[in-house]
């Protein structure tokens, strides 16, 4: 489908954002353009700002970048010339600190992401540790050298235009006040580093990033915080706070969760508000009461979505978190997200929905509550439990829904994030059934797709992120075939447009929620297929059991398709984490409407799926003739494990050809092995 000629290159500009948001992007770009064209427009900016210094900073306050190792680099290899960042290792200097001058902070060959890091200095914190103060002083020279604007100064293009993104300069500029006193105080760093604090202070002034806001405004207004805090300037700080105040209210939804929709942002997100909260408190400013809610809010909304072995899931744009970061961002007090559990008696909602609820007492209690279009955004609802569904046609009930001595199902629903997290005995799920981001960058294609654990262990995953430089991975991870959901026609439910934004959206959903005797039910739609032809909608009913996951796919046109239009091709696909093998060939079914792959992980566990194919609406059952095609097909993908670094994994794609409408029907059981608990 050719898109209508307004629909160009930058569409994402005028569908997505505020006029204000458009002006701030047109003096942006300017700016930037002049600052590298012309460097002395550097000095006319920032050299009225008088040293700044960081006496004002708290000396007992540790940011958590100084709190956690894993983001540390290595001291010794650092010595040694060798800096290790994203799990990759370049050679900055020669060995020792006399080589420090030398310091190639231009790095011509490393990718963007690479450079962000190297010149967001939290890496420094390594030096922190005994016997080497001194070598700060000779890196920190020499990155000044390089890429700091000055009268007479010989800078490295390359390095000043990668050190002087705003996004960058707020991680240094946040970094540097924090290592000031352990690092530069009474050194020959000690006077220019204060010279440079105050550059940062009067750049990120006229560089908020409103035009993209998210994530990247939150690290703006951080670190104005910190500056004007390390400043003595209180007046500042409180300004800068109620800013950073205002944009959390605008980011962070009722139910906790960042607009971004990404758990790896929200932890970013998270940090930078408990740092900036304990720095006020710790310079005795006021703490603005919004942000500590929104900090509240936000641990709860992590602690739902946290995998069971305690990571956090690379959804949509994620990235690896370290997990003593994760620790430090739930370190203190705060009262989780309670879970509702299947029970015969109503469960109360956290937060009353307005308009028409289901009655929760009498004959019409344990009704599955819906969450219709018209539902205002919430908190996060604990469901009643819901009266017991029919087991799908074709597929045989194990031999028991639920082991007398297993654990009552569980249930949370994050509205405002479109994802809901649900347990039955063993198995644990993440399902994506909401809207896309609505900040930039936008999610991937992942409508209707849902994370699998057994055990405390991964079996689907999602494929994750492992570059946002343009190309077809970027294109790959981010598409609708990267995701346990369904493809239609090859097509992606969420248009890319260039390696971090995108076009038309997905639109789903979430439908309904709640229990279904000794398991879970989620239903959810999107249109994000509305452009191909005969405009199929998608819905996705999940049922999560002890032992099983029933998933019913439910694909229909929602336009008059030409007479002698073609069959559809729809993939249901399933990511599986890295260890699992197939150990048997598919095979059809008698019926030929269906067809079984198994699955075995290195402990035992067998999975296995099975799918059956049938005409999704009663009239046309007697004529509908059956799939023209329908066999599983067995795939090797990527899966990120970090930046630049992917394993092979299987994927299982149930690939259908036939005409619409059309229900798929699978379902995904699970045998632990001998070794295997449950």
């Amino acid at each position: 489908m050719i898109p209508p000629p307004w629909q160009g290159r930058h569409e994402w500009i005028a569908r997505g954002s505020r006029p204000g948001q458009l002006v701030a992007r047109a003096r942006l770009r300017g700016q930037r353009a002049a600052l590298a064209h012309v460097p002395g427009l550097f000095t006319v900016l920032t050299g009225a700002e008088r040293a700044l210094g960081a006496d004002g900073w708290p000396a007992g306050f540790v940011p958590l970048a100084g709190r956690c190792r894993p983001l540390w680099a290595d001291p010794a290899r650092l010595a040694a010339g060798q800096l290790t960042l994203l799990g990759h290792t370049r050679t900055l200097h020669p060995a020792g600190p006399e080589g420090a001058p030398d310091t190639d902070w231009a790095q011509p060959d490393a990718a963007a992401r690479w450079h962000d890091h190297l010149h967001g200095w939290e890496w420094a914190w390594a030096l922190t540790t005994d016997g080497y103060r001194d070598l700060f002083g000779g890196l920190y020279l020499s990155w000044r050298a390089a890429c700091v604007p000055a009268p007479r100064a010989v800078t490295v293009p390359a390095a000043r235009a990668a050190a002087w993104s705003a996004s960058v300069a707020s991680v240094r500029a946040w970094s540097l006040c924090a290592l000031h006193r352990p690092l530069a105080a009474g050194t020959t760093a000690d006077g220019p580093l204060a010279l440079d604090l105050a550059r940062h202070r009067a750049f990120l002034r006229v560089h908020l990033e409103v035009d993209v806001a998210g994530r990247h405004l939150v690290r703006n207004l951080k670190a104005l915080v910190g500056l004007a805090v390390a400043a003595g300037d209180g007046p500042d700080a409180d300004r800068w706070a109620q800013a950073l105040r205002r944009a959390a209210h605008r980011q962070v939804g009722p139910d906790g969760g960042h607009a971004e929709r990404a758990p790896a942002a929200h932890c970013q997100v998270l940090a930078d508000l408990i740092d900036v909260t304990g720095l006020l408190a710790a310079a005795g400013r006021p703490v603005p009461p919004d942000l500590t809610d929104a900090v509240t809010r936000m641990r709860g909304w992590l602690a739902a979505v946290r995998s069971p072995d305690g990571t956090v899931s690379p959804l949509d744009d994620g990235f690896p978190v370290a997990e003593p970061m994760v620790a430090l961002l739930l370190a203190d007090p705060a009262e989780a997200i309670p879970a509702a559990r299947g029970s015969d008696g109503p469960v109360p909602v956290d937060t009353p929905v307005r308009g028409p609820v289901p009655a929760t007492t009498g004959p019409a209690a344990g009704r599955t509550r819906s969450l219709a279009r018209s539902a205002p955004a919430s908190a996060a609802l604990v469901l009643a439990a819901a009266s017991p569904l029919a087991t799908p046609p074709g597929v045989t009930p194990t031999s028991a829904a639920r082991a007398p001595d297993a654990a009552e199902p569980t249930l949370r629903v994050l509205a405002d994030s479109g994802l809901a997290v649900a347990t039955a005995g063993v198995l644990w799920v993440l399902a994506d059934f909401g809207p896309p981001s609505t900040a930039h960058p936008p999610a991937h294609a992942s409508a209707l797709a849902f994370l699998l654990w057994h055990a405390g262990r991964p079996l689907l995953v999602d494929t994750g992120t492992s570059t946002d430089v343009p190309g077809p991975v970027r294109g790959r991870e981010r598409g609708t075939a990267a995701h346990s959901t369904i493809v239609v026609d090859g097509a992606d439910s969420v248009e890319a447009r260039g390696p971090l934004r995108a076009g038309r959206a997905a639109r789903a959903r979430l439908l309904e929620a709640g229990f279904d005797g000794a398991g879970v039910l989620l239903a959810g739609e999107h249109a994000g297929f509305h452009h191909l032809r005969g405009r199929p909608a998608h819905r996705r009913d999940l049922r999560l059991w002890p032992d099983r996951v029933e998933i019913i796919d439910t694909v229909e046109p929602t336009r008059p398709s030409p007479r002698r239009a073609g069959a559809h091709v729809i993939d249901v696909l399933f990511q599986f984490a890295p260890g699992l093998g197939l150990t048997a060939e598919p095979r059809l079914d008698r019926s030929g409407a269906g067809s079984v792959a198994r699955f075995v992980r290195a402990d035992g566990t067998i999975v296995t799926l099975r799918a059956l194919c049938e005409p999704a609406d009663a009239e046309g059952a007697d004529a509908w003739a059956g799939p023209a095609a329908a066999a599983w097909q067995i795939v090797t993908a990527e899966r990120a494990t970090g930046w630049r670094r992917t394993v092979p994994a299987a994927t299982a794609r149930f690939r259908v050809r036939a005409r619409l409408p059309l229900r798929v029907r699978t379902v995904l059981t699970v045998v632990p092995g001998a070794s295997q608990p449950g």
